[in-house]
């Protein structure tokens, strides 16, 4: 499933990158400090501040859209904190991607709580995906499209590692 150029270290359940054995590194993220306080900023200000909408019923239409997804390999890119792990059947075979460490520590403990049968976590950028072409079914990436620099290369990245018929759920902000 991972590139023949990539190696993965697996350090307390997240899968860190390495290129010629050495740590891939990803450009700090600011609000890494504050991962303890994500899903709280979310609900209580970005969403009724800046989208003038409320995350849960975001989340609730989420839910009813993606309730017929079973048994699919999934990928996630900018996963966060996991929010996913609420709107998914648990019978998917999940796999998210992030930058920030200490989101996908959430994540991983939000899966895992609801029986997600070993959910991978992986901190990487999602313009240079470790994935081999043609893995997943589905690519999922709410509200985050617009944090992404090169759109266009986020594109090409995602038609690559979807299978022949593979889909994308986005959603933009």
């Amino acid at each position: 499933m991972i590139k023949e150029e990539i190696s993965i270290i697996k350090k307390q359940g997240i899968n860190y990158l390495l290129s010629e054995g050495k740590l891939i590194r990803q450009k700090p993220w600011l609000g890494d400090l504050f991962s303890f306080m994500y899903d709280s900023i979310m609900e209580k200000s970005i969403f009724p501040k800046k989208f003038e909408a409320d995350i849960n019923k975001h989340e609730e239409v989420l839910k009813q859209f993606y309730k017929d997804l079973h048994e699919r390999k999934i990928l996630e890119l900018a996963c966060g904190s996991g929010n996913l792990s609420e709107l998914l059947p648990a019978d998917n075979s999940y796999s998210g991607v992030d930058i920030s460490p200490g989101l996908i520590r959430i994540a991983l403990k939000k899966f895992n709580t609801k029986e997600f049968i070993a959910p991978q976590f992986y901190i990487s950028d999602a313009s240079l995906l470790p994935f081999k072409e043609s893995v997943f079914d589905i690519c999922i990436c709410n509200l985050s499209l617009n944090f992404f620099p090169d759109t266009k290369g986020i594109v090409k990245e995602i038609k690559r590692i979807l299978k022949k018929g593979g889909i994308f759920y986005g959603s933009v902000p």
